[in-house]
């Protein structure tokens, strides 16, 4: 039974309001981070069971409640806690969908399954907005049935109630000086089907879904977009002006206009190298939680 939170549910004032965010999968906040550079955004909640970057999240965000462990986590202990949410974002585990595992898929007793726990969370919460990441492996796989873990995901959204659209964002579109493919879903409710909005937009939708918890994704919607083009770099978004001509460590000698790392020891006080690039090779990039960020604001008519 979904938790009665109309007491702490408000409408969204699209003048003054921040659209409040339960950040899911948190990592060290890539997710937080950008959506809040946007000054649309304001994460109210983190869920992540990871001690360090519990303690990264604790020392950036340190008013910002953070639970342990999604499979706990419920409609119910939210509102308890007196917490409100317009959108949930998060990137759930990417091992066994990415090319570098043994791709065991979404189903139940692997970390990737944990899918199911952020598609619950979405059904009980009934948010505005849900933003979800996953390796572009995600569209095309499994080698067998191609499309199908792309259909489960949209299967349960459906079931859900909500509509979704999709795009593959390599880092690299951002400035990034790698190319780190990754899909961004943005979900909604489905009587709200939202315009088209800056890059932000779906190119290719699968069949309707009816009823079905899982469908079947065309195959050119799976590896042909995983092997996607890389866009021009997005216009009026900061991105990562000071590595555009960088090719290896050492053309960052001399440079004064490198920037200082957000995350690292003296700042989250853990001196632990492997914890730590750990961390941030897991992290989302950023600048392309903001781009999305900003669409959202724009299709909402609010100034990005």
């Amino acid at each position: 039974m979904r938790a009665d939170t109309s007491q702490i549910d408000r409408k969204c004032d699209a003048t003054t309001a921040k659209l409040r965010v339960l950040d899911l999968f948190s990592g060290i906040g890539g997710f937080s981070l950008g959506l809040e550079r946007t000054g649309g955004f304001e994460t109210v909640a983190f869920c992540e069971i990871n001690e360090f970057c519990q303690r990264v999240l604790a020392r950036h965000w340190p008013k910002v409640p953070c639970y342990d462990d999604i499979r706990s986590l419920t409609a119910d202990t939210l509102a308890r806690d007196g917490i409100g949410v317009d959108v949930i974002c998060g990137g759930f585990p990417c091992q066994d969908i990415s090319t570098a595992g043994k791709q065991a898929g979404i189903k139940d007793g692997t970390r990737s399954g944990l899918w199911s726990e952020l598609a619950r969370l979405i059904g009980e919460l009934r948010p505005q907005y849900a933003i979800v990441e996953n390796v572009s492996a995600l569209l095309a796989g499994p080698s067998d049935r191609p499309g199908g873990w792309f259909g489960r995901v949209l299967g349960d959204l459906a079931e859900c109630g909500y509509d979704a659209e999709w795009e593959n964002i390599p880092a690299a579109t951002v400035g990034a000086p790698h190319r780190r493919e990754r899909i961004w879903i943005v979900a909604y409710p489905s009587q709200e089907r939202q315009p088209e909005a800056g890059s932000v937009r779906h190119r290719e939708r699968a069949q309707r879904i009816s009823g079905s918890r899982e469908a079947i994704v065309p195959a050119y919607v799976g590896q042909a977009r995983a092997e996607g083009r890389i866009e021009a770099e997005v216009q009026g978004l900061r991105a990562f002006s000071w590595c555009q001509d960088v090719r290896r460590a050492s053309d960052l000698r001399g440079r004064s206009d490198v920037p200082e790392p957000l995350f690292r020891g003296s700042r989250d006080g853990v001196p632990n190298w492997v914890d730590r690039v750990g961390a941030c090779g897991n992290a989302v990039v950023p600048q392309i939680p903001e781009l999305i960020g900003r669409a959202i604001l724009q299709a909402r008519g609010l100034a990005a």
